[in-house]
């Protein structure tokens, strides 16, 4: 009799479980999923900015504290060892420049560049690692909205870098802050994707996860256009100082700080997950309670409508925990796990490879600056103080607020051309086609256009038109493609316990590939683009190939894609073991 009892008490919680998580995947798409999907987004319009804002910080800071950037006649702040006296017509030259530190050769050495740009990226993977594990060991809740104070913090360290009297540079100090800026951008990848993903429908929960991504995108965009804002509102300030640029890259580093303050609150006061309140902890009627405020809140119209205070869950039925070997030791677990973790290695490789290192690019497309910069004279020899004098030198062509508004054009120019159209060409075939057969097109079209670009290398590099059309085909195909899906798809595939988890190893692989396609591809781009091209092409045809291990979770319940519907195990908790 007690054995029926159990069985039947024990199928009571698992109908109340399934029935809790069909009323989530069944709801008509509402307000709170609105709310979901802008919080996280925020997040991600944060992240992709503050990520890809340094390219153009950096080229600011070697000319204003190297003078070793632009290219012209103006005075050299450091000069070599035989204390040659400050010159208005003093000429710029690698072996003119004086580093600040020994390890830097110069303020523009591609292998420090490339350092620095890396340094998020080594930060985000410890984010993605350390917070997709604590996500599925304290909770969703517990976790989010932490990743974004950390970058608050960081942003403002950031933006006030100075180097030190005696000691590090200001290299040394910015790699530094954004190396933990990395740490708390690295933890809203997991954090953003299992939260949309578990409050979602089936319907449309690739859509919403796209959304959430295709705010990186935006963030990319926004970037080049504060650039151009602060240097318009500044360029009387920089024409009669170009060391006023210091202030320019400061206000962009700092701007990143707005987004995260809007989001903070939301993201504290989301409201625990009802799949990790179940799969997790335990509690099947609190979860079921959860669920029913979730489709109340989607019929209000608000997104900013609060959840409200709320008892902590707690443990009323035994689940499956601890089991990642187990789980992740069989085959048709662990091969999803080498697809999404591979596949987003693959795409990263090539991805933060172009993204962050675009000089090549703006060159090709006549936007990295004019060759030449008008003079400088020289007002007070003692303090160094810098006045522009237009008729300083004989045949001048442009400014230095010139040189880097252009640039700031060209990065808009990128970030438009292909690169934000196809992050939402994305989120609104995402449903319609599904997952694998985008990630599948996206790597072959990049596979091709990467391939066609070296071979032709030598051709197309002189052929602004052709080289934009490729360019332009390659960006679309990389964000409607696997730049969008290998986020989505690893929000999906992994049970509630370890899907936190899951995700952060796939994001973390990516990382691995970022650095790699940063530090030790990147820096050879502009002497070998044809090389690095194949590279990437290879690369690309690799992660073309793995997609394969991936299944297509369109249309299919978060249960039905982990391939467990038997995650309670008895329907009371052992108290002499609580």
């Amino acid at each position: 009799m007690a054995d029926t009892e159990n069985v039947s008490g024990h199928t009571a919680v698992a109908q109340k479980r399934a029935q809790a998580f069909a009323h989530l995947d069944e709801a008509k798409l509402g307000w709170f999923h609105l709310r979901a999907v802008l919080v996280s987004g925020v997040g991600f319009f944060t992240d992709a900015y503050d990520i890809f804002v340094i390219s153009q910080c950096l080229p600011m800071i070697y000319q204003v504290y190297y003078s070793s950037y632009a290219k012209g006649s103006y005075p050299a702040r450091y000069v070599n060892a035989s204390a040659q006296p400050y010159n208005a017509n003093y000429t710029y030259t690698p072996a003119n420049i004086l580093a600040q530190n020994a390890w830097i050769k110069d303020g523009n050495n591609v292998h420090i560049d490339a350092l620095l740009k890396a340094s998020t990226n080594w930060g985000n993977f410890i984010g993605q690692l350390g917070f997709g594990y604590l996500g599925d060991k304290l909770g969703r809740k517990k976790m989010y909205g932490v990743e974004l104070i950390i970058m608050m913090v960081c942003t403002i360290g950031s933006a006030v870098s100075a180097p030190a009297a005696r000691g590090f540079s200001i290299l040394v100090i910015l790699t530094i802050w954004r190396f933990f800026l990395g740490i708390g951008i690295g933890g809203d990848y997991p954090m953003s994707a299992v939260i949309t993903s578990e409050f979602a429908n089936v319907r449309y929960r690739g859509m919403m996860l796209a959304a959430v991504f295709a705010m990186q995108g935006i963030g990319i965009l926004v970037g080049g256009v504060v650039f151009v804002s602060t240097l318009s509102y500044m360029k009387s300030y920089i024409l009669d100082d170009y060391m006023n640029l210091d202030y320019v890259w400061r206000i962009a580093l700092g701007a990143g700080i707005i987004p995260a303050i809007i989001a903070v609150y939301f993201r504290l006061t989301i409201p625990e997950t009802p799949r990790y309140t179940v799969d997790v902890v335990g509690d099947t009627d609190k979860a079921a309670r959860d669920v029913e405020k979730v489709l109340a809140l989607n019929e209000v119209r608000d997104v900013a409508s609060n959840w409200g205070s709320e008892k902590p869950a707690t443990a009323k039925v035994t689940v499956k925990s601890n089991d990642f070997t187990a789980y992740f030791g069989q085959w048709k677990n662990l091969k999803v796990l080498i697809g999404t973790a591979y596949t987003w290695f693959a795409l990263d490789i090539a991805w933060y490879g172009l993204s962050l290192n675009q000089s090549t690019i703006l060159n090709l497309i006549n936007f990295n600056g004019p060759a030449n910069i008008k003079g400088f004279c020289v007002v007070n020899p003692d303090n160094s103080t810098q006045k522009f004098c237009p008729g300083a030198f004989s045949d001048p062509t442009a400014t230095m607020y010139d040189f880097f508004y252009q640039k700031a054009v060209g990065n808009i120019i990128i970030a438009l051309a292909g690169t934000v159209p196809g992050y939402w060409v994305t989120v609104g075939l995402i449903e319609t086609l599904g997952r694998k057969p985008i990630q599948l097109l996206g790597f072959l079209v990049i596979t091709v256009v990467l391939l066609i670009l070296a071979i032709g290398w030598n051709t197309i590099s002189t052929q602004v038109t052709t080289f934009m059309v490729l360019f332009t085909i390659a960006q679309f195909f990389f964000n409607f493609g696997p730049n969008s899906t290998t986020f989505v798809v690893p929000g999906e595939v992994f049970p509630t316990r370890w899907r936190s988890t899951g995700h952060g190893i796939s994001a973390a692989a990516g990382k691995v590939g970022a650095i790699l396609g940063i530090q030790a591809v990147g820096p050879y781009f502009n002497n070998n683009a044809q090389t690095v091209l194949y590279v990437f092409a290879v690369v690309m045809a690799t992660g073309f190939v793995a997609t394969f291990l991936l299944p297509e979770t369109k249309g299919k319940t978060l249960e039905d894609l982990s391939l467990e519907d038997n995650v309670i195990i008895v329907d009371t908790v052992d108290e002499t073991k609580a």
